[in-house]
């Protein structure tokens, strides 16, 4: 399993007045989707999320976005090293993802950018 990198969540009330903010800071254009009625704004190492209080309640959940190159190879490691699959592997705008809480309680979501 190879970890590539780490993203940043960021909870923000207004999407369109963050975007340029840190598309400037990143030097980098945003990547906009929508999932569950949360608007999703990805830039560089930042994803910017926007949306209904009820939703975000549930991503806030989420401590943070690793990347990896494979994410049905990294819950097979996962899973052998006591991790609970959440959710996934399923296919988003972005790639694959799966959600999983480690034995320590703390919950993280992993991605890799292979298309479904």
């Amino acid at each position: 399993m190879d970890i590539l990198g780490a993203t940043l969540r960021v909870y923000v009330e207004d999407l369109e007045k963050a975007v340029p903010f840190y598309e400037g800071l990143a030097g980098a254009a945003a990547l906009r989707f929508e999932r569950g009625g949360v608007e999703v704004a990805a830039v560089g190492c930042f994803l910017l999320m926007s949306g209904p209080e009820s939703q975000l309640e549930v991503l806030r959940k989420v401590t943070a976005t690793i990347a990896v190159a494979d994410v049905e190879e990294t819950r097979d490691v996962l899973a052998s090293l006591g991790a609970d699959i959440v959710a996934g592997p399923v296919a988003t705008p972005a790639g694959r993802n799966l959600i999983a809480r480690h034995p320590d309680g703390v919950i993280y979501e992993y991605v890799d950018r292979r298309a479904a």
